[in-house]
């Protein structure tokens, strides 16, 4: 514990494509008459989400002539295969990651062969000798860097990467050790048209970030940190592995799970981060619906979470590398200070919380 977060660093791939746009091509792509393509309209001007960003340029147009990833026809068939997916992101993930890495080391002077140990995480993609190994050949990384991969926890797997982290600087006081997420959400787009669909559908962006964490140093203390299972959850978010990429179980009622899973644990959190006095939130953006609920179970305002709800608009939900934005945001602000407990959700239904202080 009492290690820090030292920088942080981020990035997109390409333009950002505005929220009402995207919508456009997933009514062609569901292929909706009129009363869906009004339901789908709806779904995504409430989402809270303004813009997000794709590896996939097709997402911003509707004339299948455009498309460069998808068939250039109105059904999109053959539908691209999940070997065509990982493709993409095989090509695409190291170079986004290297821009998340050099800003997060720019912002410390810190140079890629001072690295100790390197954090991968993905659940879009993955493969072997994998995107870390990638990283390591193209920024000159020591080759005796300790390297560990986090694959498949979903949008909480930074938290986990985070405690790691935490914990080889406590067995290595002079280690410098880079977490690195990337996630690809958008190559997993599913043209069936049912709630599931419609939801992440509406709400995945692509992005990538990396953190440095140190013991010495200045940024965003990490002070404790405890995980929770709701097992009444664990039907209601999941991914699985399809033919056709990776296919998302993203229940409707998540966030009323969310709200009476976090209200039961009140005196659990209140014992353990002092819940009531803390003046900061950095919840997960996993959807307006869920910050809402989480920040109504908490009686804490919009303001005192406003990062997450800027990310959101910004970029949708990023996955993993989504609280990574968030705690940027924290620490760019240089007039915020104390403590923040950042909070994320993925499947399992899991719970992780991390208390820090700036």
């Amino acid at each position: 514990m009492n290690n820090h977060i030292a920088s942080i660093g981020t990035a997109n791939p390409g333009e950002a494509i505005p929220q009402m746009q995207i919508g456009r091509f997933m009514k062609l792509a569901h292929g909706l008459e009129d009363a869906e393509a009004r339901k789908l309209n709806f779904v995504y001007r409430l989402s809270g989400i303004q813009n997000r960003h794709s590896v996939l340029e097709d997402f911003k147009h509707v004339t299948p002539s455009d498309f460069k990833f998808f068939p250039q026809n109105e059904s999109l068939e053959p539908f691209p295969s999940t070997h065509a997916r990982m493709e993409v992101f095989r090509k695409e993930a190291a170079g986004l990651a290297i821009r998340a890495i050099d800003k997060c080391l720019g912002k410390t002077k810190t140079s890629p062969s001072e690295i100790t140990h390197l954090i991968m995480i993905s659940c879009t993609g993955m493969y072997a000798p994998g995107v870390e190994m990638d990283i390591i050949h193209q920024m000159g990384f020591s080759t005796d860097v300790e390297r560990y991969a986090i694959h498949f926890m979903g949008c909480y797997a930074s938290f986990n990467g985070l405690k790691l982290a935490d914990r080889i600087c406590d067995s290595e006081p002079e280690a410098k050790v880079l977490l690195i997420s990337v996630e690809l959400c958008t190559l997993h787009f599913q043209k069936t048209y049912n709630d599931n669909n419609l939801l992440a559908n509406a709400i995945f962006g692509d992005g990538a970030a990396a953190a440095l964490v140190t013991k010495k140093g200045t940024g965003l203390k990490i002070k404790k940190y405890k995980s929770q299972i709701l097992r009444e959850g664990e039907e209601d978010m999941a991914w699985s592995i399809g033919d056709f990429g990776f296919e998302m179980k993203l229940s409707k009622y998540i966030p009323d799970l969310l709200n009476n899973g976090i209200k039961r644990l009140s005196e659990s959190l209140e014992a353990n981060f002092n819940l009531s006095k803390i003046p900061h939130f950095a919840i997960h953006p996993g959807g307006k619906q869920i910050l809402q609920k989480v920040e109504e179970a908490f009686g804490i305002s919009s303001t005192q979470n406003q990062a997450s709800h800027d990310i959101l608009s910004a970029f949708g939900n990023m996955s993993s590398a989504t609280i990574l934005f968030v705690l940027e945001k924290w620490l760019d602000q240089e007039d915020k200070k104390g403590e923040i407990l950042a909070m994320g959700f993925g499947p399992g239904l899991t719970l992780e919380t991390l208390l820090l202080e700036k």
